[in-house]
């Protein structure tokens, strides 16, 4: 097999794996499934700071000794395998790079001879990619169930962003995704490790002087758990361990897997998640705040930020002239720019009518039933769907 041809068996195994910044407002699922006519190799991503590049995901090797049941490569399963060694990927990404084709790198792999010997492959490419060929671009890296500390200090030497993938919020419902897969000791360890390794290590060590950010992936839906155990789990890493954000894939089967029979997560699920992810991390919501059903759900038909504020907003709007950023940031149709051109204006002048929050960039018509402006509702028609 050629380097081309195994660089597309390797990347196509990675529609499952996300990374970029969608807009929480954004219905585009997390996993990317590339179309027809798409590059067989990237895809478009935005970084955290707002640069959108085109990001190669891709494995080192899809082979595999774990034998995960909902994934792709999972031991004994029959498909095509392939495996790049360091230097012989690094080069390839090089010419690609050089060519235009891609300006990122998302690099995972398959496990074989266990997590410590594939990360040490996994290091020894990003470390060919730095210091021989000078690449200054986006690197992401996986850290391996089971990898040492030192190379997780390592890794976040190299990279702009390190992620540990937990598939379950616990061991509980890991060991019904991925039975050999250790949940504390494997998988949490790593990303605590990050946080210890940030707070006694001065950044300017790290790759541009930065720490580089963390994140982690759930199999949504995969392991039947309730988005209350997925999102408990989520806040309490944005809060111990400051992870930059959750990416939850909807559960789909694959064939030839042990999960092959059971159904599809609706994909409408995977993007309330993220939704409810970005009001405890960017919105000041607290996990009781959230709107679950009884089943410890998000309900599916509205998001969960207007599911609020019908709860809670309708007999107690707020008064746009006395809220605190915070208060206003829970009002549908205000984001955190909004909150703070209205803070902005106030300084000013009083607000007194819907069109006055249209000019500071608010969604007036989405705010206006939850909200008082000097004092009066404004009459609107609520609309509940």
């Amino acid at each position: 097999m050629d380097s081309l041809a195994a660089l597309k068996e390797l990347s196509s195994q990675m529609t499952f794996e996300a990374d970029g910044e969608p807009l929480a407002s954004s219905p585009a699922p997390a996993c990317y499934t590339p179309k027809e006519s798409d590059n067989a190799f990237t895809h478009p991503a935005q970084l955290p700071n707002g640069q959108k590049i085109v990001l190669l995901k891709t494995l080192l090797s899809s082979a595999c000794e774990r034998d995960c049941f909902y994934c792709p490569f999972r031991a004994g399963r029959d498909f095509r395998r392939a495996t790049f060694k360091p230097d012989e990927f690094a080069g390839l990404f090089s010419k690609m790079n050089r060519a235009g084709m891609a300006e990122g790198v998302f690099l995972s792999s398959g496990i074989a001879a266990g997590g410590v010997r594939t990360q040490d492959k996994l290091l020894d490419t990003a470390d060919l990619l730095r210091n021989k060929y000078r690449f200054r671009g986006y690197i992401h890296l996986k850290i391996m169930p089971g990898a040492e500390k030192d190379q997780v200090y390592r890794a976040m030497q190299l990279a702009d962003r390190v992620s540990v993938n937990l598939e379950a919020p616990n061991t509980e419902r890991l060991a019904r995704l991925a039975p050999h897969k250790i949940f504390i000791e494997e998988l949490l360890r790593p990303l605590r490790w990050v946080e210890e390794i940030r707070r006694s290590v001065p950044a300017y060590k790290f790759w541009n002087g930065k720490y580089p950010s963390t994140v982690t992936q759930f199999v949504a839906g995969g392991a039947d758990e309730s988005d209350l155990e997925l999102l408990n789990t989520t806040q309490w890493l944005m809060k111990n361990v400051r992870l930059k954000r959750a990416y939850f894939s909807a559960f789909h089967p694959i064939q030839d897997t042990p999960l092959e029979n059971k159904p599809a997560v609706n994909p409408l699920r995977e993007h309330r998640l993220y939704q409810a992810s970005f009001l405890l991390r960017d919105y000041g919501f607290e996990l009781e705040d959230l709107p679950f059903t009884a089943d410890s759900n998000l309900p599916l038909h509205t998001d969960p930020k207007l599911a609020w504020a019908q709860m809670n907003l309708i007999r107690a709007p707020i008064e746009i002239n006395k809220a605190d950023k915070r208060e206003l940031m829970k009002i549908p149709g205000v984001g955190a720019k909004g909150a703070d051109a209205i803070l902005s204006a106030r300084r000013i002048r009083r607000l007194r009518d819907l069109s006055a929050l249209k000019k500071l960039g608010v969604i007036a018509e989405r705010a206006a039933p939850y909200i008082l402006l000097d004092g009066r509702r404004v009459n609107v028609q609520l609309a509940l769907f």
